[in-house]
């Protein structure tokens, strides 16, 4: 078990504060580094979490302007386009976790770690909230012999903003990109315009207008699951838990259809929900993952390698963690 820091680039926002908070909850003992330009901020964070520790950051310096500090991992919490935290970690052989990047911009990631394959762990955590559509959909895929189609409707609550760092990385990821990457008869394609609309069914029924998203979920599932039609769409607005007048939530629709072990036609329809909202179900997922990788749930810690979040995510524990956390898997009408 390594006892150094964990150091978030960028973890002075709503979700480096949730990631403190999850791994509070399973590792109470485990340090931080809150690295960003402003020290100010990061300090002030850093003291609000509490066991941390506020740094600058010089992302043009191969040592990040830590000099020999010595780091367990880095977490990345917005798009670092200048891959610094990448090379640092690489470096010092430690994981690297990203989070925040689209689809559309991992080549020079892959690029990275292909020149270097032996160097660190690196994980594209660029899934929703880090897992938290990979993990179950995957888990619930068990019941079926072969998916034919996957169909993913995330709802975030318009209350439930995440912060500026937030905002600004779907303002991002909206205008380079405004086609959604779908997969249809097993090919891949850019749904756009009209293609790109689809209405789903949260949780309470209410039918919700939501846009095609190109989340990475997409190439993972396909990849890990073979079906030939996945999709991913994204809506904003109230979520069933305000609707009917508590607190918002956020909430991801998990349709499956395929055939069963019995060879009979199925269909089901799952929603994973967390009353904490999308930041704080992010947090948990990102906890988990920093807990693999640097070994501290026991295990001998990753493996240099290229992983997605699914891939390393204990199905079982994830679960059982979000069920400790208020949240939960509903099985709805298909």
């Amino acid at each position: 078990m390594n006892s150094n820091p964990v150091l978030l680039m960028g973890g002075s926002g709503a979700i480096g504060h949730q990631t403190v908070r999850a791994m509070r909850k399973i590792h109470p003992d485990v340090p931080f580094l809150i690295g960003g330009r402003d020290l100010g901020k990061a300090r002030k964070a850093a003291a609000e979490m509490g066991g941390a520790e506020g740094v600058a950051l010089d992302l043009k310096a191969p040592d990040l302007g830590l000099g020999e500090r010595p780091v367990s991992a880095v977490v990345v919490l917005y798009m670092d386009h200048s891959l610094a935290g990448l090379r640092f970690a690489q470096a010092r052989g430690i994981a690297h976790l990203s989070i925040s990047s689209g689809v559309f911009e991992i080549a020079p990631e892959i690029a990275a770690v292909m020149h270097r394959p032996g160097a660190a762990p690196v994980v594209l955590g660029y899934e929703w909230l880090v897992g938290a559509t990979t993990v179950p959909t995957l888990e619930l895929a068990k019941a079926f012999a072969r998916v034919d189609s996957i169909r993913i409707g995330a709802l975030v609550d318009e209350q439930d903003a995440g912060g500026p760092a937030v905002a600004a990385d779907f303002e991002h990821l909206n205008k380079l990109m405004p086609q959604a990457l779908s997969r249809r008869d097993g090919a891949f394609f850019w749904r756009e315009g009209d293609e790109a609309k689809r209405v789903f069914q949260a949780i309470d029924g209410s039918e919700v207008e939501a846009t095609g998203f190109s989340s990475i979920d997409v190439v993972g599932l396909a990849a890990a699951t073979g079906a030939e039609d996945v999709q991913f769409d994204l809506a904003m607005g109230v979520s069933s838990s305000r609707r009917a007048g508590g607190a918002f939530s956020t909430e991801i629709v998990i349709e499956l259809a395929g055939q069963d072990h019995a060879g009979n036609a199925i269909r089901t329809r799952h929603a994973v929900m967390h009353p904490g909202g999308a930041a704080e179900l992010t947090g948990m997922s990102i906890a988990l993952l920093i807990e693999r990788l640097t070994g501290l749930d026991g295990e001998p810690p990753t493996a240099p390698g290229l992983y997605f979040p699914y891939q390393l995510l204990d199905a079982g524990r994830y679960l059982s963690r979000l069920e400790h956390d208020g949240g939960m898997v509903i099985a709805l009408e298909p």
